[in-house]
């Protein structure tokens, strides 16, 4: 109980001050969205207009400080992060909760295949360490992930989609199909996501089997190894309920992490691929000045990060109960 007490009070207050954070930068910076949203346009700016920006955006109301946080944690609460600046006049959380699935689809799915894969690739080569299995995949895949991302996807993006006309080169879909949830459409959208989803397993895996082999080869050096093996269990026993599950906990957190930061999308894949996710969302608000969106993006991205770490603090204790213990 002390324990979860512990990283719950740790989730609370993270939160807290992220919150704190999003609210107080926005506003000790000079301007406003509603002035930047009148500077794209040449000239004089009329005073109704900008007062009707300025309403609609939610600033200009002369509220203080106090009284603006909690007006602001209200809003929080209800969902409700502003007008969009660069997709105005429709609401931010509109817009997030439109390219949100496609990330979590894309970058997510090929997390979890990558660390899966890896781990797997790492705990084999691991057992049979020196053999024809640990000699060509692990190398392979540590290769391939040193390639620079961008150069890797323009390759991808010249043979199989130029040359061979195999894949699509750019989109999430074919702008011709029909958005609905029907198989031509879900079809579509899965061949638009081989090259991006691949270019990202491949340059990602290469991390999980090194670290997993080398957590691999130190767990197969301990003791209660070698005394599982000279109790005569057996070999599939011995790597992967003694060796293999005590291997794994140091990559459970960088694991969780990497899970938390796939809502912030891969910039340079949907960036490459124009790829309609929260990367390109994110970049589309830096380069507009779009704090409303920027903001709700950041708390999106705390968010999955800590929630991500606290489940897996929780699976970590629960796997090996010595994590519990206060030190």
């Amino acid at each position: 109980m002390r324990f979860v007490l512990r990283r719950l009070s740790f989730f609370v207050i993270t939160l807290w001050a992220a919150v704190t954070l999003n609210f107080l930068i926005p506003r000790l910076m000079p301007g406003n969205p509603a002035l930047a949203m009148m500077a794209r346009y040449k000239g004089h700016i009329n005073p109704q207009a900008l007062h009707a920006l300025e309403i609609a955006f939610g600033v200009g109301t002369h509220k203080s400080l106090g009284a603006a946080y909690v007006a602001y944690l209200g809003d929080l609460v209800r969902g409700r992060f502003g007008i969009s600046l660069t997709f105005f006049p429709q609401a931010v959380m509109h817009e997030v909760l439109q390219a949100l699935p496609w990330t979590l689809a894309l970058v997510g799915i090929t997390t979890i295949l990558a660390f899966s894969l890896g781990t797997l690739i790492g705990i084999v080569g691991a057992w049979r360490r020196g053999g024809v299995f640990d000699a060509m995949l692990p190398p392979i895949f540590i290769v391939t992930s040193a390639f620079p991302y961008f150069w890797l996807a323009l390759l991808a993006i010249w043979l199989f989609a130029i040359k061979l006309h195999w894949l699509p080169a750019s989109g999430g879909y074919d702008v011709t199909t029909n958005v609905a949830w029907s198989w031509a459409f879900v079809s579509d959208t899965l061949r638009h996501s081989i090259l991006p989803a691949a270019t990202i397993l491949v340059t990602s895996i290469g991390g999980w089997i090194l670290t997993m082999r080398n957590n691999m080869i130190t767990v197969l050096s301990e003791d209660y190894v070698r005394m599982a093996r000279a109790k005569g269990l057996s070999q599939w026993r011995i790597m992967w309920t003694y060796a293999g599950r005590n291997a794994i906990l140091p990559n459970l957190t960088g694991f969780a992490m990497s899970l938390g930061f796939v809502v912030s999308g891969a910039i340079l894949v949907e960036f490459v691929f124009n790829y309609p996710g929260v990367g390109w969302m994110f970049l589309q608000a830096v380069e507009n000045q779009d704090y409303a969106l920027m903001q709700a993006l950041f708390l999106l991205i705390v968010v999955a990060v800590l929630s991500a770490i606290l489940v897996a603090d929780a699976v970590t204790a629960f796997v090996d109960p010595r994590t519990r213990e206060l030190r």
